[in-house]
């Protein structure tokens, strides 16, 4: 039986695959990518992102402002947001949302105001949020927390998922407590990666897999532009380190996604 799976978070939209975008899609596809979902970094993304997604039906969109695009966002871009959302019914979340004090693109205390305007957007559209953490995990998991104090879900409604994550257990758990999904992407295949067992920490029900693309290629591409299709490698992996087959781990992650998305079946 072929592997099936879902990018949960795929950025298509960029230049890098301007040349050959639907070469792509179409690889990744016929490799068993049945769905991606391609979160934003700005209102221009957005947009572009949504005629993406209108065209192909393997394709679902995110609206949002990156934290690294946070010191460009205003109140009207967070409202342009809604409008966006509300607009098509192939927006399925708001994001990529986070905070980053890697590179701190933006001053910290405009992240966190960014982040706080898309978690009540979040909330208010009853969507769930893609969470960015990179160095600022006390940080994220505060206002996280602060936010499901203040919030209510409609019962059994997933709050969102946090991406490319690279946390220890205990810090997963605290997420996961709060709602939340775990995703990995390619960078667990590379020999300096240390998450195995922070993958088996995770309870499978809260599981998803995702690209990143055009970043994070997996091993044997790294180095190379990351695109969907290479999905398949990080599975792989996977179904190595829980000892499963990535048949099953398609299948698990693949039912995550779409519950945590709402998605439709593609047939």
């Amino acid at each position: 039986m072929p592997v099936s799976v879902i990018d949960t978070h795929a950025h298509l939209d960029m230049a890098q695959f301007e040349r050959d975008r639907n070469e792509v899609i179409q690889r990744a596809v016929v490799a068993g990518v049945a769905v991606m979902v391609n979160p934003a970094v700005d209102v221009r993304s957005s947009e572009k992102i949504i005629k993406l997604a209108e065209r192909d039906r393997h394709i679902f969109a995110a609206v949002g402002f990156h934290p690294q695009e946070a010191g460009r966002a205003t109140e009207a871009d967070i409202k342009r947001l809604a409008e966006l959302a509300r607009s098509s019914t192939r927006v399925v979340a708001i994001g990529e949302s986070g905070l980053d004090f890697y590179r701190n693109r933006a001053p910290r205390e405009v992240q966190i105001r960014v982040l706080e305007w898309q978690l009540d957007l979040a909330a208010s559209l009853q969507l769930p949020i893609i969470i960015h953490s990179r160095e600022a995990e006390k940080d994220t998991l505060a206002l996280l927390g602060n936010w499901i104090k203040a919030t209510k879900y409609p019962e059994g409604r997933a709050r969102g998922v946090i991406h490319c994550f690279s946390g220890t257990s205990g810090i997963a758990r605290q997420y996961i407590d709060m709602g939340f999904y775990i995703a990995f992407g390619g960078y667990i295949t590379y020999p300096s990666s240390k998450i195995q067992n922070v993958i088996k920490s995770i309870p499978q029900d809260r599981l998803l897999t995702e690209t990143d693309c055009p970043y994070l290629a997996p091993q044997l591409h790294r180095g190379e532009r990351n695109e969907p299709a290479y999905m398949l490698e990080t599975a792989a992996y996977i179904a190595k380190v829980l000892g499963i087959t990535p048949e099953e781990v398609g299948k698990i992650t693949s039912g995550n996604a779409e519950h945590l998305f709402r998605l439709p079946q593609i047939k």
